[in-house]
């Protein structure tokens, strides 16, 4: 009797081939998220002896098994069980068809899951805060998406027997009417790719671009964003910004400044020709400041002129208006113990290379750059 039943014909397969076929469900559809969940907890365990020398091999894999959609996981376990079961013929195109679908999607996921796996180790391996490869990561996931998916579809209709050939040749002819059709937006993202590889400025550099001006806000696929210093966001689209002379001050190294000191014509030959070497002795003892120069250079209706260049090595406008005043009041100083007087003449500031730039704080106080 118990034979029998298990020779029972329910849908063109006996009773026992359908038994077989959902134990070996069960047991995919649970070993399946146990071996994801075992992942997970090696991933945890590792963290937790050294959070900073886990394992790249475990963290991509905690990544694809987290990015694996449980919807796969249920056509898996739903494969494995239906190999030895027979249905109709239509019944099984249709459950090829979804199956193979669903598979080539799964992969698509997986392949940007260690796109994305590979840029964040780049950004942990570099050296301080790469807000340059932050910048370019929405662009670079973009390209790769489209790349991605196109190549996975692609793939999923020739799996499917689809004759491929012939849509790609009519692929390539829409797509170059929807290039002459979109060459604008295409200039964008070309523009963008072009940003994102060759890197001329990240976020938070601050920019002139010709009559606009402010901190880089957003990269994005099509135009960039910046903050000006009136509080303004100034949207560029990315094939205007690539042909415009672009000004960056956000990878400013050191402040070139001079600075002329009007002599009186009286001043004795001997003590004008001490001026250059004691400017040159109170520069050298500020500090972060490098001396360049000081010579007479200019004799003019009313004054001796000496001009005098320094630089600071630090970027700060701060750093720089410390220097100067301290430069300043020690020329003062020394100046009278060496009886030189300056001569009152038109204003001359101070001149910076790169100029001095204002700049919004998050309170939307201007500052100084």
């Amino acid at each position: 009797m118990p034979g029998r039943l298990w020779q029972i014909d329910f849908l063109g397969n006996t009773l026992g081939d359908w038994t077989i076929a959902g134990a070996i469900f069960l047991v995919t559809f649970t070993v399946l998220p146990l071996a994801r969940s075992l992942i997970g907890a090696q991933r945890r365990r590792a963290r937790a002896r050294a959070p900073s020398r886990v394992q790249p091999a475990i963290e991509l894999a905690a990544l694809l098994s987290a990015r694996t959609s449980r919807l796969f996981l249920w056509a898996a376990a739903l494969w494995l069980a239906s190999r030895n079961l027979t249905f109709t013929p239509r019944l099984e195109r249709s459950l090829t068809v979804a199956l193979v679908l669903l598979l080539w999607m799964q992969l698509a996921l997986w392949a940007m899951a260690a796109v994305r796996f590979a840029i964040d180790l780049r950004r942990q391996r570099s050296s301080g805060p790469d807000t340059l490869l932050k910048s370019s990561m929405e662009v670079i996931l973009f390209a790769a998406g489209l790349l991605v998916w196109g190549v996975a579809a692609l793939l999923a209709l020739d799996s499917l027997g689809v004759e491929i050939r012939p849509l790609l040749a009519g692929l390539g002819i829409g797509g170059i009417a929807l290039a002459l059709a979109v060459q604008t937006v295409l200039a964008d993202l070309l523009a963008s790719l072009s940003i994102a590889l060759d890197k001329p400025f990240g976020l938070g550099d601050f920019l002139i671009v010709d009559d606009c001006q402010g901190s880089v806000e957003h990269i994005g696929v099509k135009s960039t964003r910046l903050r000006s210093i009136n509080g303004e966001q100034i949207i560029i689209s990315n094939g205007d910004l690539l042909k415009a002379r672009v000004r960056n001050y956000g990878r400013l190294a050191e402040r070139r400044a001079l600075f002329v000191l009007p002599v009186h014509y009286e001043t004795p030959v001997a003590t004008l020709a001490a001026v250059p070497r004691a400017v040159r002795e109170i520069i050298e003892a500020t500090p972060d400041v490098r001396f360049d120069r000081c010579h007479l250079l200019r004799c003019t209706e009313t004054a001796l002129e000496f001009e005098a260049v320094f630089f600071v090595t630090r970027p700060e406008y701060q750093a720089f208006a410390d220097a100067q005043q301290s430069i300043n009041l020690r020329v003062l100083e020394r100046f009278r113990a060496m009886e030189v007087s300056f001569i009152a003449t038109a204003p001359r500031p101070v001149r910076l290379h790169p100029p001095l730039i204002p700049v919004a704080d998050a309170g939307g106080q201007q500052r100084l750059l």
